[in-house]
């Protein structure tokens, strides 16, 4: 073999061991980009692929609406009750209007019937993570995606999710207290 032909061939095999290199490269540089800008890398997307759900048995859910007596709004669930697997991904909405005459922001507070319950529900996407504006007058439909962990105590056949609505104006909340009566 010439010199030319062996200068030649080695260039061809580095060349071939740089490209393979690459591809083996690409797939951490894929992962660093994703993690940089958010792709793929979301906590409800583990969440929902990670849940086994268990066919083995039912949850009775209940769904509960309230508000505190400082907030003028109408407040319902969309259904009463469904019932569900544990590890099964759910989505039921809520719907709330703005009966008075000016726009008003309120906080939605969760709780659980029994409260035990509460640490094997996973929300995922719910109205109660941030405070609520309505205008005037505005009805608006609230959903909430979770998911009931399915290491779920065995004994809980009926679970009760309940919201209370209060309004976040600290003068709407001293308004429904009752005054103090001087001591004397």
């Amino acid at each position: 073999m010439t010199a030319g032909k062996t200068n030649t061939l080695t260039k061809l095999i580095v060349v071939a061991l740089g490209m393979f290199g690459f591809g083996f490269a690409l797939v951490p540089f894929y992962y660093k980009i994703c993690e940089v800008t958010g792709i793929n890398s979301g906590d409800e997307q583990s969440l929902v692929k990670n849940t086994q759900v268990d066919t083995s048995r039912w949850v009775t859910i209940e769904f509960d609406a309230n508000t505190n007596e400082g907030l003028p709004w109408q407040f319902r669930t969309t259904q009463r009750s469904i019932k569900v697997h544990p590890g099964q991904l759910v989505q039921v909405e809520y719907e709330a209007a703005n009966n008075s005459d000016h726009a008003i922001v309120g906080q939605a507070v969760p709780s659980y019937g029994p409260a035990r319950a509460g640490a094997f529900f996973k929300k995922i996407e719910c109205f109660c993570f941030t405070p609520q504006k309505l205008a005037a007058g505005e009805r608006r439909q609230m959903p909430v995606l979770f998911v009931l962990d399915p290491s779920m105590d065995k004994d809980l056949h009926t679970v009760t999710l309940s919201y209370t609505f209060f309004n976040t104006d600290p003068k709407a909340q001293t308004a429904t207290l009752p005054e103090k009566v001087p001591h004397g």
